[in-house]
C-alpha cells in the first residue's frame, strides 16, 4: 500500500472513532413560560451550569411558550422528547387522543402567587374581598381558579366579588394602578419586582393547599426511543433544584441572566421559593410524584372549565424515568 493511501486509511479510521466519541447532537426541550415564570427557573440553572451535559443530555436550547397547551403542541409538532406543561393541559391532550405520558412532578405548590393591593387600600384580609374587583389573567387560567379558592377560604361565594380579566400579570399591575381592579394577583418574579410598591394581602402558601402546577411530559414514541435522554433531563433538573436550594443567590444571578431581569429581583424570587413550604411541601420538586396535589389541581381546573370529565391519573403517569430513590409517589 502506498504511503498516501495508508495515511488516508488511518485518517478515515481515526475520524470514524472521533465520530463515535462525539456527544449526541444538540437538542431542545419545551418548557412553558421559560424566561417568564418561576416554574421554569431550574432549567435556566441546568443550562448555565451544564447539568444536562453532565447527566448525558446535550440540551442547548429551551423552547418557551405562554402556556402548557402550547408546550405540548411544540412537543408534538417538533419531535421534542421532553416538555414541561400544566397537568390539566396534558390531561386534556390525552383525553383528545394525544399519546402522552406524565413522567415527573415538577412544581408542587402555587407558592409563587401573591394577591396585592395599593399601600393605602382598606383591604386587609381575604374577607375584605367582598364587593371588590379581583384581577385574574385569562379565562380558565390558574389565577382565575385560585381567586375562586380564595373566596371559598374567606367564606364567600363567587358572586360576592367581581373577577376581572386583565390578560396577564403585568397588565394586572397596570389595572391595579389605574383603579380598574382592587386586588391583583402577582406571581414570581413579578411580585419581587413590585413588592416595594404594593402591599401583599395574602400569599397562596398561607391559605391554599399544595396544588401541582407543572409536570414533565413525553410522547410514547419518545419514551420508547429516547429513554436515556429523558432520564438525563430529569436528573439534570433535579440537580438544578438541589443547587438552587444550596445556592439561592448564585442561582438567582443565573436566572437574572437567562430571564433578562434585575439580579435583586431574581435573587428575591429564588430565595422566597426555595424557602417556601406549603404544608411542609416545597415549591420546586425533584420529580417525585405528589398525587394528592395533582388531584387537587385537576379539581381546581374543572372549576373554571379548563378540563372536564374524569381522569385516571394512574394511566397517565409513568414513573420509570425517575431515579429509583424517588419513583414511589408520596
Amino acid at each position: 500500500m502506498r504511503t498516501l493511501d495508508r495515511f488516508a486509511l488511518v485518517f478515515a479510521v481515526a475520524a470514524f472513532g472521533i465520530g463515535l466519541a462525539t456527544p449526541v447532537a444538540a437538542e431542545n426541550i419545551a418548557v412553558s413560560n421559560y424566561g417568564v415564570a418561576a416554574n421554569a427557573m431550574p432549567y435556566a440553572v441546568a443550562l448555565e451550569k451544564k447539568f444536562y451535559q453532565q447527566q448525558g443530555a446535550n440540551v442547548t436550547g429551551i423552547i418557551s411558550s405562554q402556556g402548557g397547551g402550547t408546550s405540548i403542541r411544540n412537543m408534538l409538532a417538533g419531535g421534542v422528547a421532553y416538555a414541561e406543561a400544566n397537568p390539566g393541559a396534558t390531561a386534556v391532550a390525552i383525553q383528545q387522543g394525544a399519546d402522552l405520558k406524565i413522567i415527573s412532578d415538577n412544581v408542587l405548590t402555587v407558592a409563587e402567587f401573591v394577591w396585592a393591593v395599593k399601600p393605602d387600600s382598606p383591604i386587609k384580609s381575604i374577607k375584605d374581598f367582598k364587593g371588590k374587583k379581583i384581577g385574574y389573567t385569562n379565562p380558565r387560567s390558574t389565577s382565575q381558579a385560585l381567586a375562586l379558592l380564595l373566596l371559598q377560604a374567606a367564606g364567600l361565594k363567587p358572586e360576592d366579588a367581581e373577577l376581572v380579566r386583565t390578560g396577564g400579570f403585568g397588565e394586572g399591575v397596570a389595572a391595579l394602578d389605574i383603579g380598574a381592579i382592587d386586588v391583583a394577583p402577582m406571581a414570581e418574579p413579578v411580585w419581587s419586582k413590585f413588592k416595594g410598591k404594593y402591599r401583599a394581602v395574602v400569599a397562596a402558601s398561607d391559605v391554599l393547599p399544595p396544588l401541582d402546577n407543572v409536570v414533565g411530559v413525553t410522547t410514547s414514541a419518545a419514551a420508547a426511543s429516547r429513554a436515556d435522554f429523558i432520564k438525563a433531563v430529569i436528573r439534570a433538573r433535579r440537580q438544578a433544584v438541589e443547587f438552587m436550594n444550596a445556592n439561592p443567590d448564585e442561582a438567582g444571578d443565573i436566572v437574572a441572566k437567562h430571564y433578562n431581569i434585575d439580579k435583586e429581583v431574581a435573587r428575591s424570587a429564588v430565595r422566597s421559593l426555595t424557602a417556601s413550604r406549603t404544608h411542609g411541601i416545597p415549591y420546586w420538586g425533584t420529580g417525585q410524584f405528589h398525587l394528592d396535589g395533582m388531584k387537587r389541581m385537576m379539581d381546581v381546573q374543572k372549576m373554571v372549565g379548563a378540563i372536564s370529565g374524569d381522569f385516571d391519573l394512574a394511566k397517565m403517569i409513568d414513573t420509570s424515568f425517575l431515579p429509583e430513590d424517588i419513583r414511589t409517589p408520596k
